[in-house]
């Protein structure tokens, strides 16, 4: 039980990585894995089910990571489908903090983080 809810923050963190990039690509030609995606980003579930508030260093840490790495539009709309596909799975999920949560953790991004986000629109 343990390592599914695991599985569904690391998740969902993805999804949410994944709308800081904004585009979609195959999971197959992303050079960022899904999997590490959810997992740098899992810290952040917990928060994400809250009720908002100050962001956890390790979210942040996480999100602020994975925003490193994607340097690349194939990047970005990787990590966009898996965090999208990621936050879908997840129930209880505050759409409103998953929203702010780039700006929160002083990321800038020209686009705002939805469960309909459209990631093939996402431009590095």
């Amino acid at each position: 039980m343990a390592s599914s809810l695991l599985v569904r923050v690391a998740s969902c963190m993805v999804v949410v990585w994944m709308f800081s990039f904004g585009h979609i690509i195959p999971l197959a030609e992303a050079e960022i894995p899904c999997g590490r995606v959810q997992i740098t980003v899992a810290p952040c579930i917990g928060y994400l089910r809250g009720p908002g508030g100050g962001v956890p260093a390790p979210c942040c840490n996480g999100v602020k990571s994975i925003n490193n790495q994607a340097k690349t539009t194939p990047d970005r709309q990787g990590v966009c489908r898996c965090l999208k596909s990621t936050v879908l799975s997840l129930a209880g999920l505050n759409l409103a903090t998953l929203s702010a949560l780039p700006s929160k953790c002083g990321i800038n991004l020209p686009y705002k983080i939805t469960p309909t986000i459209d990631c093939n629109t996402v431009k590095y």
